[in-house]
């Protein structure tokens, strides 16, 4: 039987859950670990290309020490115009902790002199909750029994009309990690439905090949986004125990798969709390400047979400990254990628947000929703509810667009909803 028609079976659920084969593979695969692919191992289809920035990354990340740093270090780091990889470690390490304030009032420099006064707004959509993979932290993933469903066209377009008349001119399109419930074209007419209320697109689904990337661009996406979740190799292997997201090193160059499609902007991040959050910071902020380097024409940007509690899964909660932590993160980005955009999520405590975007951020999202077909309702555009899909973690900020708007302008910055033209 091929992997994809096993996998395709175990995705079955009676009225009680999950279905006797699919129970039998999911404990098999968290139980025996040779039941599990090799996660460096390349599936057929996947696109390889020629490049070393997973070996600089890497190698990087393992002579990484934060305890070798001191405050002296910290402290050069500081007086630096130009931060050094050696200054990132130094301001990533727990003797850059007492630094915190002397930190934020450099970034807050570094962004008022790139960025100005002004905060981009965006939202995402989620278009489809099905996924093939087993990521065991995830409220999509493939043996959580939640409510699967797919948008068709007709749903997709009444779902951007909504946000448009929000006034958002930007959107984030999302889907689960299944190239058979969510194809390639699928997400294309996406993008094309997009274009007729949005001026920005982004992507955030499955890493894809140049050609696929290439033929999005075409459709109308703009920036394409991909969490590594973690770089920590041991980690991600227990952590990714089926599908394609398994394959560590197809998800690492998705990015420079985009760039070479044409895309204009990438943009990166860990998912904090996975693993060690300082060598993951350590890792995304060195991926995505090596990829500046090699790219300089592209548009960069980077984000720090936190784990999040998701549907079955309540104890799914970030471990010892905590708001100064995060902070820390933050601020450590900015004085290494001056130019890079910073975004913060709807996972992030209103105040936390309002608070970092005087910071470092850059953009911010606004009327989040993470579940399926759910904007009619929840922007009062219908009387009954719309059958949605369940959502694939708990956002902790849901002000709207109006309110994020105001409570920005409040604390003295600029929403800004576009500032981009396609020539």
């Amino acid at each position: 039987m091929s992997e994809s028609k096993r996998q395709r079976d175990d995705l079955v659920f009676d009225a009680s859950g999950l279905s006797p084969a699919a129970l039998g593979r999911k404990h098999r695969l968290e139980r025996d670990p040779s039941a599990r692919t090799d996660p460096m191992a390349y599936l057929p289809g996947m696109e390889r290309i020629d490049s070393d920035l997973k070996d600089r990354v890497l190698a990087a990340v393992a002579a990484y020490d934060p305890a070798r740093f001191g405050s002296a270090d910290v402290c050069r780091a500081l007086g630096r115009e130009r931060l050094a990889i050696e200054d990132l470690e130094a301001l990533l390490s727990p003797a850059a902790a007492p630094f915190l304030e002397p930190m934020a009032e450099r970034a807050r420099a570094e962004t008022v002199r790139h960025f100005g006064n002004t905060v981009y707004l965006f939202t995402p959509l989620y278009i489809a909750n099905y996924c093939e993979n087993y990521c065991v932290y995830c409220g999509f993933n493939c043996f959580n029994p939640i409510r699967r469903m797919k948008l068709g066209k007709a749903q997709i377009e009444r779902e951007m009309e909504i946000i448009a008349k929000s006034g958002m001119e930007e959107i984030l399109l999302l889907t689960g990690e299944s190239r058979s419930a969510s194809g390639v074209e699928y997400i294309g007419e996406a993008c094309e439905l997009a274009r007729r209320y949005f001026r920005l697109v982004g992507l955030e689904v499955y890493p894809m090949n140049t050609d696929e990337y290439r033929y999005l661009r075409s459709r109308g996406a703009d920036y394409v986004t991909v969490f590594q979740e973690t770089y920590d190799l041991a980690q991600y292997a227990e952590l990714h125990l089926l599908g394609h997201k398994r394959v560590w090193p197809y998800r690492f160059d998705a990015q420079e798969r985009a760039l070479l499609g044409g895309m204009r902007g990438v943009a990166f991040s860990a998912l904090l709390g996975l693993s060690d959050f300082r060598r993951d910071a350590l890792a995304t902020a060195l991926h995505a400047c090596f990829i500046q380097r090699k790219y300089p024409g592209a548009e960069i940007s980077l984000s720090c979400p936190r784990l999040r509690p998701i549907t079955n899964h309540e104890n799914v909660r970030p471990g010892e990254i905590g708001e100064r932590e995060l902070c820390q993160v933050l601020c450590a980005y900015r004085l290494f990628l001056p130019f890079a955009g910073i975004t913060v999520s709807s996972r992030e405590s209103a105040a936390f947000r309002n608070g970092i975007a005087k910071i470092v951020a850059t953009k911010i999202s606004a009327g989040v929703s993470t579940g399926i077909g759910d904007h009619a309702s929840k922007y009062g555009e219908e009387t009954a509810p719309a059958p949605e899909g369940d959502e694939q973690f708990a956002i902790s900020d849901t002000r709207s667009l109006a309110q994020m708007a105001a409570d920005l302008t409040g604390e003295g910055l600029q929403p800004v909803l576009n500032d981009y033209v396609d020539a």
